[in-house]
């Protein structure tokens, strides 16, 4: 993230831009100074998760308790010193940082590759060194945040731009995070979240002005340098042969290799030396080998830019122009450098929704900027959504990529927030009803989304509308949410038989009725690890899940670990979608599900363990786990669905699924092992823009 080299060249070349300052006293002359303005501190989210995520074991989805616990720590810390803290989560991948969203995407599936290598060859998770963060990680993180009460958003735009927009208000500190572009912005001090220690408050302070006098640049100068150097805006390759005769004519008068280094200071001496030369005569453009990146650099930046800053480099006249006349569109291989600029049709210059009802799409947006809700104003905006990397081992495929298990349930999801054809927005955008869905899966190139259809419900006494889900009172309409709810997993059969589950264990009997359905390679042993883990950790403490050991870790374990916590998101989406009929709090990951417990729950079911031994022989759980299980087996089986002992298949499952529309259809085993020959990915109905053919499945051709 940030801008190209900086980080090392701070460390390395002029460290002393680095201060360590303690934010305890930092508040308290704050206190002193502005009486009455309380000291904040803006918090990028996003760049902290790893310095949050501290619990030792990581690999089996996520130790959520120990998390929560240690989120709780962070916040008290920060409240007995008296400091306000505001959180910002991204909210939106930008269009012009797609390639890079990409690119990232594909390092940390090599990254997971290595991860199950290791688990195979050595039975235990990897070290610190290999840490990847669990699934659902920001967005449980916000929702945590949220419950302890703290202020926490997201963001219409790039996070980062929020939160140095913020950092300009009354009483701001700093901006904590990990991210060189914060030392670009022309905003209040960069904080390290590295280099914080929460015992003391001591952290390190980068400032701005003293990168500047290393360099000998200006303020203004920076969003300049961050462009020529590259950034997640300008790519690194765009100003290479720029850079490369900037550093020929910097080491002719100096000794030493080529270093990134001497490439900064290079090209912050052509700034300061050879274009502030020619600064006002010349446009900016006629002084940089621009060539048809002209709209792009411009657009990189301005994007530094907060409200009513402006930039020497760039003419206002030119800038308005530049920016208003011609966007960018991003080469769609996330490997190439080369950007491409097209004109729009000047006749469609309104924002483009896929919503006609502005009113409903206020209510999104507001839940969105607070926070409340999860993808739901991205699908309504601008039909698109996308998930990151998951536990998932591509060799092994005999599990489905949850991008897969779970479309079904978005499909319909799609139906609800969008409405039929006549309630969708004009123009031709609008007709084909079709979502962009950016998953990380197997398989998947990432250079084009996947268009993915509405899949229509029925719904008892028909589909309310989302101004009744959301906003009404009126009596009954909790019903109504519920009904849509059961509706989007398709298990609306079960309604009564919900009624004889306890009221917090509900969304967990819908997730693992909906993922049984789903995945004929899950047996009895995987439902009965999952529900009693989720029975037992009520009782368990966060010392007892920390102490908790393991004799191996099993592959298989891993990657259904973090495809239960991906069905954990689900929820989420589909509560907010359906106006919030149940509780959140029965679906926290820290209510329902460990890592390590589950962990424990699955190699003991793999041995033969009894129920009672899975359930500590606890006589009150073992009525749940029987209530919980007969609801499940009885609603797969109206699916045609028998949950059978996985022992009983030998070395590999025998059945493999295929999907047309919402159902699962048992294929018979002389098909072989799910995902030799015939990946996940080809199961569903969802088509490959600009590749239409090539990646559309047998199955979804028919549509």
């Amino acid at each position: 993230m940030g801008v190209r080299g900086l980080q090392g060249f701070v460390g390395s070349t002029c460290p002393h831009i680095c201060t360590v300052v303690n934010l305890r006293d930092l508040a308290e002359r704050h206190r002193s100074q502005h009486p009455g303005c309380p000291p904040t501190v803006v918090v990028d989210a996003m760049c902290c998760l790893r310095y949050w995520y501290t619990p030792e074991s990581w690999v089996c989805g996520g130790q959520w308790r120990e998390y929560f616990s240690a989120l709780q720590t962070f916040i008290r810390v920060f409240a007995e010193a008296g400091i306000k803290l505001v959180f910002f989560f991204d909210g939106v991948v930008e269009q012009g940082k797609r390639a890079e969203w990409a690119r990232r995407r594909h390092k940390n599936s090599r990254e997971i590759s290595r991860i199950f290598q290791h688990i195979k060859s050595r039975g235990q998770q990897p070290g610190r060194h290999m840490f990847f963060i669990p699934p659902g990680l920001a967005l449980f993180t916000r929702l945590a945040l949220k419950a302890l009460g703290q202020e926490a958003h997201c963001t219409l735009r790039e996070a980062d731009y929020e939160v140095a927009a913020h950092g300009l208000g009354d009483g701001c500190l700093g901006v904590l995070g990990e991210d060189t572009d914060y030392l670009i912005y022309n905003t209040c001090p960069y904080l390290s979240i590295r280099e914080l220690c929460l015992d003391t408050l001591d952290t390190v302070v980068l400032c701005r002005q003293r990168l500047c006098e290393c360099l000998r640049l200006s303020l203004p100068d920076l969003p300049l340098l961050a462009c020529l150097l590259g950034n997640d805006i300008v790519p690194e390759g765009m100003f290479e042969s720029f850079r490369y005769k900037c550093l020929s004519s910097y080491t002719s008068k100096r000794e030493g290799p080529g270093t990134r280094g001497n490439t900064i200071l290079a090209v912050a001496q052509h700034i300061s030396e050879v274009l502030r030369l020619h600064q006002g005569e010349k446009r900016l453009e006629d002084m940089l080998p621009l060539g048809p990146n002209r709209a792009l650099f411009y657009k990189g930046v301005t994007s530094y830019l907060l409200p009513g800053q402006t930039s020497p480099w760039v003419f206002q006249e030119s800038q308005s122009k530049t920016l208003d006349k011609q966007i960018l569109s991003t080469c769609p291989d996330p490997s190439s450098q080369q950007e491409v600029l097209t004109c729009p049709d000047p006749h469609n210059k309104h924002e483009v929704t896929m919503v006609s009802d502005l009113g409903i799409l206020e209510v999104a947006k507001a839940q969105h900027v607070q926070g409340e809700s999860y993808l739901v104003y991205g699908v309504m905006s601008s039909g698109e959504v996308e998930c990151s990397n998951t536990l998932e081992d591509e060799l092994d495929q005999a599990l489905p990529s949850q991008a897969f298990v779970y479309r079904p349930v978005r499909q319909r999801v799609y139906a609800l927030l969008l409405g039929d054809s006549g309630d969708s927005a004009c123009g031709p955008a609008r007709e084909a009803k079709e979502v962009k869905e950016w998953f990380v899966y197997a398989g998947n190139p990432l250079k084009y989304p996947d268009l993915v259809r509405p899949l229509p419900m029925s719904i008892p006494g028909g589909m309310p509308s989302l101004t009744t889900l959301w906003l009404s009172r009126e009596p009954g309409v909790q019903a109504r949410r519920v009904d849509v709810f059961l509706a989007c997993f398709n298990l609306s059969s079960m309604s009564e038989d919900l009624q004889a589950i306890e009221g917090p264990l509900r969304a967990l009997c819908c997730l693992l009725t909906y993922l049984f359905v789903q995945v004929d390679t899950l047996g009895l042993e995987d439902l009965c690890a999952l529900t009693a883990q989720a029975l037992c950790l009520p009782e368990k403490s966060t010392a007892h899940l920390v102490d908790l050991q393991l004799d191996h870790i099993n592959p298989r374990a891993v990657q259904l670990g973090s495809l239960f916590v991906r069905g954990l998101t689900t929820l989420a989406f589909v509560n907010s979608a359906c106006g919030f009929p149940l509780d959140g709090s029965d679906f926290m990951p820290w209510n329902v599900f460990d890592g390590k417990l589950f962990h424990q729950k699955y190699l003991q079911s793999e041995k033969g363990c009894s129920v009672e031994a899975l359930l500590e022989q606890n006589v009150s759980r073992l009525t749940q786990f029987h209530s919980l299980k007969s609801v499940v087996v009885k609603a797969c089986l109206r699916e045609g669905r028998h949950i059978g002992s996985r022992q009983h298949w030998g070395s590999y499952p025998t059945g493999q699924w295929t999907r047309q529309g919402s159902r699962s259809q048992r294929m018979s085993s002389r098909c072989g092992r799910p995902g030799r020959g015939q990946p996940w990915m080809d199961q569903g109905p969802g088509s490959r823009q600009h590749e239409r053919d090539q990646w559309r499945s047998p199955v979804s051709s028919s549509r």
